[in-house]
């Protein structure tokens, strides 16, 4: 390459940075840019790799001519630079002067208390009103009171209802607040009123209607001459306050170990009105409430004497009835990371409409 084509070729190189230059508005393109032309292989930091190949008496020339056009090609990028650091500092300096201190700051979104614990935190004051006194249990429980203690035996078909995940200590994560049971009978006696609410798990394939961690408030009196219809008088007021109406409620038979007689207690479904809907699997009906009167061996195992007393239990489902209360077609939604806070409920058309922050 002889000086005049070096020339040409250098002056093509400064008009083109000098246009990048003048578009770029952020320092990490111009310091790509930087390296790009100016590095070691960059487009002139490559010409001095090839003065070698000139004649001797031009290698000096070259060599000068080189040096002076990357000086050229920094001053214009450095002076890209300092306008840029210069409108940066004077954009801040703008919005520092227009900022009034005595405004009151942006509120952070901090969330809102979650459905469930919003109806839990109901449930507990209903039944404190009526006697009960609130307890809890352990989340990872032994089989023992997981099962043998609510009659279901190893040998028991019901073990294989519950879906359980069993841990490598031989424990369980508890299926039920059931356990609960046993332990208030074995710790107060009768009579006894008792809720127990909880979080509980079952390995189970998820739904708009199931999921494998939800939660239930387990509930058990014992006392004196008290019959299945004290069972459904309570739950029925139970549901009435918490959905602050009349709900229409049907009651089925159901069968689990640790009751006997039990039942299905089932609630209208308020996201369609009982018309029927993917969360209701098309019936218009929830289940809520299975329960029943204490199965014999239960209270016994409790020490409890039969001869003189008798009671219901119940396990409500708490993460179902705060759909119920709230509109939420999806019991997924209520694990998901949604923190707006609901604001509105209404019905349209015989449907539920819920409203969320924006």
């Amino acid at each position: 390459m002889d000086l005049e084509t070096l020339n040409q070729q250098i002056a093509e190189i400064e008009a083109d940075v000098a246009k990048k230059v003048g578009d770029m508005q952020a320092v990490d393109a111009l310091r790509s840019l930087d390296t790009s032309i100016l590095g070691k292989k960059g487009t002139l930091g490559s010409l001095i790799g090839g003065i070698k190949d000139y004649p001797p008496a031009q290698k000096g020339q070259v060599g000068q001519t080189i040096n002076a056009a990357k000086k050229r090609v920094k001053a214009i990028i450095d002076a890209r630079h300092a306008a840029l650091k210069q409108a940066a500092v004077s954009a801040d300096s703008a919005g520092a002067m227009a900022h009034d201190p005595t405004l009151p700051g942006d509120r952070p979104t901090m969330g809102s208390v979650h459905p469930v614990t919003a109806v839990q935190w109901e449930v507990e004051r209903i039944f404190e009103r009526l006697g009960f006194t609130v307890e809890a249990g352990p989340e990872m429980e032994s089989e023992y009171h997981n099962f043998e203690a609510l009659n279901i035996p190893a040998s028991h078909p019901a073990r294989d209802m519950q879906d359980t995940f069993w841990l490598t200590n031989g424990s369980v994560l508890r299926t039920h607040t059931s356990p609960v049971q046993h332990r208030s009978m074995k710790k107060f006696g009768a009579p006894l009123r008792v809720i127990a609410p909880g979080r509980c798990f079952r390995y189970e394939t998820i739904d708009a209607s199931h999921e494998n961690t939800f939660h239930q408030v387990e509930g058990l009196l014992i006392d004196k001459d008290i019959s299945i219809a004290n069972l459904i008088a309570m739950a029925k007021t139970l549901l009435n306050e918490v959905m602050n109406r009349e709900v229409k409620v049907r009651v089925r038979p159901g069968f689990f170990p640790f009751v006997e007689p039990g039942i299905e207690l089932d609630m209208n479904c308020e996201i369609c009105d009982g018309a029927g809907c993917a969360t209701c699997k098309r019936s218009g009906w929830i289940e809520v409430l299975p329960a029943g009167m204490v199965h014999p061996k239960v209270l016994e195992a409790g020490g409890i004497d039969t001869e003189v007393y008798t009671g219901f239990a119940f396990g409500l489902g708490l993460t179902r009835l705060a759909m119920m209360k709230y509109g939420i077609r999806d019991i997924r939604v209520l694990n998901s990371g949604d923190l707006r806070p609901i604001v509105g409920r209404e019905r349209q058309g015989g449907a539920v409409i819920v409203s969320r922050e924006p």
